[in-house]
């Protein structure tokens, strides 16, 4: 009982645990010496700059832009050597008033001619991204029903050469039998070159009937229901006058194979 009467008095720390703090005292100011160095050398490269938004660091789609272009010039340049070859080789090949006639029906069949005539212009266009359901009873739309797709550009396509369309144009390039209409996420990818909505595809033909492949397609019905829920763009052009440009870039085939009679 006696002792607990004594003063308090604070524990004594063994020699051998008051030396083990050494070590740790200093492995600390080691740590914060290599964070300055490292803080310094970080400041030193950026040199008041931004790493994470330095305009050198190109997003994908400024790359896909890019690559789209360059396609583009491509074409140009691939599309006038191509015309002189066609102009010299028929300048001494001597060719006849037929074989020239038969050189210009391929042509037009391969969609390598202007053409002009009336025709129709069909234009898809997403819904504003904060559209809500303009029908009672409709559900609010989910992100995929406010844009365009793959399957509602082909269908215009496809409702188009039904109705006898005599050539037909998406944006600013002319379809050839080769051409394939690809969707990804909301950009169109066409012929090694990239787009953005609104989408217009024009064809020349009659447009009575035209008109009428475009009402009958089953699958472009469906998309008018989602003009109607959620504004999808949907509009439809006649032109008494329409001129589309020849087919310009390549059309060598990478696989083919004899057809089976």
């Amino acid at each position: 009982m006696s002792n607990s009467a004594n003063p308090l008095r604070e524990p004594r720390v063994p020699a051998s645990r008051r030396g083990r703090w050494r070590p740790v005292r200093l492995l600390t100011v080691g740590i914060f010496a290599l964070a300055g160095l490292i803080f310094w050398i970080s400041f030193d490269t950026a040199r008041g700059t931004n790493l994470r938004t330095d305009d050198s660091m190109l997003e994908l789609s400024d790359l896909i832009q890019e690559r789209s272009q360059k396609n583009e010039r491509l074409e140009g340049e691939a599309a006038s050597v191509r015309s002189e070859v066609d102009r010299l080789a028929r300048r001494d090949d001597g060719s006849t008033d037929a074989r020239d006639r038969e050189l210009d029906r391929l042509e037009k069949s391969a969609e390598r001619e202007r053409l002009s005539g009336a025709g129709l212009t069909v234009t898809l266009t997403d819904a504003p991204p904060n559209a809500t359901a303009r029908i009672p009873g409709v559900p609010d739309p989910q992100p995929n029903d406010l844009v365009i797709h793959q399957q509602d550009l082909q269908a215009v396509v496809n409702a188009l050469w039904r109705g006898g369309a005599e050539g037909i144009r998406i944006m600013d390039q002319r379809l050839i039998s080769t051409s394939a209409v690809r969707c990804v996420g909301n950009t169109l990818i066409l012929q090694g070159r990239v787009y953005s909505p609104p989408y217009t595809v024009t064809a020349v033909g009659d447009t009575t009937k035209l008109q009428q492949e475009l009402n009958a397609s089953e699958t472009i019905r469906n998309y008018l229901n989602y003009v109607d829920a959620y504004g999808l763009g949907w509009q439809v052009d006649r032109e008494d006058a329409v001129t589309l440009d020849g087919y310009s870039g390549t059309v060598d085939l990478h696989h083919a194979r004899p057809t089976e009679e």
